[in-house]
């Protein structure tokens, strides 16, 4: 079982307009809105094909209540642990003249220590396969959070950044997952090789960065590969990366070769940019162009 951790859950808001001009009324031609934050992104991925997973978020207050509504209507297997305060609320504005896509995102409620060592608890209770911590952390959480959960033993996919994700390598998770800014805010180092081997020193088992429409880069004891998409897509990219995540942990837990592993994040990661909202996968388009992403060694 794969169990993904959301601390700093959201009700994911999705406006699709026109275009997005500043200083301008807009006129919304659609509203959608689902439980998100990135690990439960993951696990709606990892649900839609098929594997076993289940969702570990903290969740309070009357948007805590529709996420948990969002998630039982849903399917996906999901344990929310209570909270005070007020789950935040993400907005997404989609352009639809370019393709734009321009995010808001709140900070989350404070939480108590109290709350952060229930959600820790109910955590550990599941002993899954893989854990899979991702996104922000809450104000309130310890700053080596994820460090705590990791560090549990078991195979850890770490998807982060800032001073979560550098305090995060303290628990030694087994991949880490940046993008190439967010690798280079946390080494100051712009070569994305050079960088991740960085993290890797620093206690990360094997960096997988997201390049965009470059695909991703793995840098592991193994070897390093390029895995490149066969087209570029055009699309709503913002649950690209939990899908590469998702690919990722499903690919850990049956212990396949690092191109396989890849092979499939890049593909769910395309089909995820033509899914309308953030978790969505487009299935067919997955399992057509799987098969056709190029995954090269590169030189160490």
């Amino acid at each position: 079982m794969i169990l993904t951790v959301t601390p700093n859950a959201a009700l994911d808001v999705t406006y699709t307009v026109d275009s997005l001009v500043p200083d301008e009324v807009h006129r919304v031609s659609a509203v959608r809105q689902r439980a998100g934050g990135k690990g439960i992104n993951v696990a709606r991925v990892l649900y839609a094909l098929g594997a076993d997973t289940r969702a570990v978020a903290l969740a309070g207050g009357a948007t805590g209540s529709a996420v948990a509504q969002e998630l039982a209507a849903s399917g996906v297997p999901a344990e929310l642990v209570p909270i005070a305060g007020e789950t935040r609320r993400t907005t997404t504005v989609l352009s639809s003249d370019d393709h734009a896509v321009t995010l808001f995102n709140e900070p989350g409620p404070v939480i108590t220590a109290g709350e952060w060592a229930a959600l820790a608890a109910a955590a550990a209770r599941h002993r899954p396969e893989v854990l899979v911590c991702s996104g922000s952390l809450p104000p309130g959480a310890p700053p080596d959070a994820y460090a705590q959960l990791a560090s549990a033993g078991i195979p850890t996919v770490l998807d982060t950044s800032g001073d979560a994700l550098l305090a995060g390598l303290a628990g030694r998770p087994a991949v880490v997952k940046p993008n190439a800014r967010e690798l280079f805010e946390a080494t100051g180092i712009r070569d994305v090789e050079a960088a991740a081997a960085e993290l890797r020193k620093a206690g990360a088992g094997a960096v997988v960065v997201s390049l965009g429409r470059d695909g991703l880069l793995a840098v592991t004891a193994a070897g390093t590969w390029h895995a490149a998409p066969p087209a570029e897509l055009s699309g709503n990219a913002t649950g690209a990366g939990d899908a590469a995540v998702a690919g990722i942990a499903l690919g850990i837990c049956r212990h396949e070769p690092w191109p396989q592993v890849l092979r499939r994040a890049v593909a769910l990661s395309g089909a995820a940019v033509l899914g309308p909202l953030a978790g969505d996968v487009d299935l067919p388009h997955y399992h057509r162009e799987h098969h056709r992403v190029a995954v090269r060694a590169r030189a160490s």
